[in-house]
């Protein structure tokens, strides 16, 4: 048990591991989420260029008769409820496609981005999007978290509207 006994896990205190709000994952919240997640995944993936295959990589490979179970469902506003982990692979890849927009002045760029080639080590050369589509969960986390810490400034050079804002030094940080 990684060098732990009984008595030394019993004295961390609770409070350390936060437990997430349970009702998120109640299946009524689920049901109202599934249909509006699934027609704005489609349109995302529309914009991308996925074909199906990848689509159902990107939603944990669910069997095409459910794949497209889900779509007519989605298409025809009715109901349905998804899983907690395709939920949560939706929720990434809208993460992704916001974070596009913020970095990327036209979609266009933004998709062009996704389906080139990356020299980041991340990405060892291959475009985004084949870690988007490799199936698992952790891609999709991977490249939201790497759009998230360049919004902050880090990995990717300015886009056009910030490459000519000054950097700021160290006299003009005041603390008062």
């Amino acid at each position: 048990m990684l060098g732990f006994d009984e008595q030394q896990a019993a004295l961390i205190p609770a409070a350390t591991f936060p437990q997430p709000d349970l009702a998120r994952f109640a299946p009524e919240n689920r049901r109202r989420l599934s249909a509006p997640g699934f027609r704005s995944f489609m349109a995302i993936a529309d914009l991308w260029g996925l074909n199906e295959e990848q689509r159902r990589l990107v939603l944990g490979y669910p069997s095409r008769s459910t794949y497209h179970n889900w779509a007519k469902l989605a298409r025809e506003h009715g109901e349905f409820t998804l899983d907690v982990d395709t939920l949560t692979r939706i929720s990434a890849v809208l993460g992704i496609h916001q974070a596009l927009g913020v970095l990327f002045h036209t979609e266009a760029d933004g998709v062009d981005w996704l389906r080139g080639p990356h020299a980041a080590p991340l990405f060892g050369g291959q475009p985004p999007l084949a870690l988007v589509t490799a199936g698992t969960q952790d891609g999709l986390m991977a490249v939201r978290r790497f759009l998230d810490a360049a919004r902050g400034g880090l990995y990717m050079p300015p886009n056009a509207a910030d490459a000519d804002d000054a950097r700021y030094s160290d006299a003009d940080i005041v603390i008062r």
